[in-house]
């Protein structure tokens, strides 16, 4: 496994300095990482509206406290969406020691499935409501997917690249491989990547209902999103916000940061199969699986753990699993499997970066979480997941999954800083 300062293909290596978190169960690095350990979901009953007449009652929300919360002004320019990547992009600068730091020459990238699609819903009903005059002039900027890097760009400064990545549930793994590419290219020596998503409205959780995807275990919320289970029922809707402070190994050094982690390489690949359906062979996800081992130098031996997509619908675990099979099956151990949405349910384009987060999380602290609700294990399911108590584990490489509809696949893998200057 490489730890030097240069990637297998002699590009300068890219390094985690800072994270920032806020998801339904944990606002901040430190509660996210211990609700992982305690095994605390953040999936309750629905509390942004009335959920009476709807199948599906629950959903991940964020409780977003006073200090990250914009002011009012602020608040009434910005969807949701933004105002969670806000509240993340924050704590990630405040982590990396970069809060009211010159950020002319820095990037920022956030990802996004939906968007900013609070704000569209609710001048929607303006217009059908109250006509053309309803609707406001605020309300073309505010529902812009670009709102959110851009609205950060201008509160902190980042005078670099600006963009936004929409790929579905691909999203924030996406946002983080051009943050990636941005440092390895030149074009920047600093990145903030992330993504954000505040899908928990009426319209998104009927639609996602009539696909057939979500649980509807109203009754027992914390215990509804059971990935690789052989009783699980369905995904759970979730709102969130994470961004990764990336930068060149050389700029880190030069201002005395702490590396919290490599950001080795990536893997994408597409099923070129169907809008919906799984490819059959899991073809495209074993395909972005060995992409990223090759990019990152890493060997399947090297890899102590993988956060899965694992959305706890009966499709997706089994195809991921079949795809880890496939790539794993020659090495002496498999590696150990985690899936986060068990606590936090599926923020869609924030999922692939607030998984990235606890990937990272894993590599610092050598202890591997557990999956909740996991038991019975699907009999059908050939991977080791993590159930019950932490593991602890020294973890050299961690892999991050994240596949979309449409057939999108981003891995991410991450490992130790080692000798990074």
């Amino acid at each position: 496994m490489n730890t030097t300062s240069a990637a297998p293909d002699g590009r300068v290596r890219v390094l985690v300095t800072g994270m920032g978190v806020v998801a339904p169960n944990g606002i901040g690095q430190r509660e996210f990482w211990e609700s992982q350990i305690t095994s605390r979901s953040g999936i309750r009953e629905v509390t942004r509206f009335d959920p009476v007449g709807q199948r599906v009652r629950i959903a991940g929300e964020v409780d977003l406290p006073d200090d990250l919360a914009l002011g009012r002004a602020e608040g009434e320019r910005t969807d949701r969406c933004t105002q969670l990547a806000s509240a993340a992009a924050l704590l990630a600068l405040r982590d990396a020691g970069l809060e009211g730091a010159d950020l002319s020459a820095a990037g920022i990238v956030s990802g996004t499935g939906w968007g900013c699609v609070q704000s569209l819903e609710a001048s929607h009903r303006n217009l059908l409501e109250g006509g053309p005059e309803a609707v406001q002039a605020r309300f073309t900027p505010m529902a812009m997917n670009n709102n959110t890097p851009a609205f950060i760009a201008i509160r902190h400064g980042f005078g670099g690249p600006c963009t936004v990545a929409t790929s579905a549930c691909c999203s924030g793994a996406d946002a983080l491989i051009t943050a990636h590419q941005m440092i390895t290219s030149g074009e920047a020596d600093l990145v903030v990547a992330g993504g954000a998503e505040a899908p928990v409205t009426p319209h998104l959780l009927a639609g996602f209902d009539r696909l057939g995807i979500l649980s509807r275990a109203n009754d027992t919320p914390q215990q509804a999103c059971r990935p690789f289970s052989a009783e699980r029922t369905g995904t759970v809707l979730s709102e969130g916000a994470a961004f990764l402070v990336l930068e060149s190994a050389p700029h880190a050094t030069a201002r005395g940061a702490r590396a919290l982690a490599v950001f080795a390489g990536f893997g994408r690949s597409s099923d070129a199969h169907h809008m919906l359906r799984l490819h059959p062979r899991a073809a495209g996800a074993e395909r972005a699986l060995v992409r990223a081992l090759r990019s990152a130098g890493l060997r399947p031996d090297d890899v102590d753990y993988v956060n899965a997509h694992a959305t706890g619908t009966p499709g997706n675990d089994q195809h991921e699993a079949l795809a880890l099979s496939k790539v794993f099956q020659d090495r002496g151990t498999r590696p150990a499997v985690v899936g986060t949405k068990s606590l936090t349910g599926h923020a869609l384009g924030a999922a692939g970066a607030l998984e990235a987060v606890a990937a990272v999380q894993s590599v610092v602290h050598h202890v591997i979480p557990p999956t909740v609700g996991t038991a019975p294990i699907d009999p059908g399911i050939d991977v080791d997941v993590v159930t019950g108590e932490p593991r602890e584990s020294k973890v050299r490489a961690a892999l991050s999954n994240s596949f979309a509809f449409g057939g999108h696949n981003a891995v991410l893998a991450f490992t130790q800083p080692g000798h990074t200057s």
